[in-house]
């Protein structure tokens, strides 16, 4: 008996405390800091990135295939 939607499924995401730890996990993808609260992932150069207590360094395309977005905020 399978529950769920439909079998869509998340990837399950890998957090690290410290963004080396994650570039050494995906070393041909990009590292973004994941806020866990806000369901969003920031890039470096976001005023954001690497900021708060909820949040962990992750794969962006793991990130993206848990269904977590991109903010759009403090891009430069």
């Amino acid at each position: 008996m399978m529950l769920g939607a439909g079998g869509v499924s998340a990837t399950p995401l890998t957090p690290f405390r410290y963004e080396a730890q994650a570039q050494r996990h995906c070393p041909h993808d990009q590292v973004v800091w994941l806020d866990f609260r806000k369901g969003v992932y920031y890039a470096r150069g976001q005023k954001r990135y690497g900021q708060g207590f909820d949040g962990s360094f992750v794969c962006r395309n793991e990130a993206r295939e848990s269904f977590y977005r991109r903010s759009l905020l403090g891009l430069r």
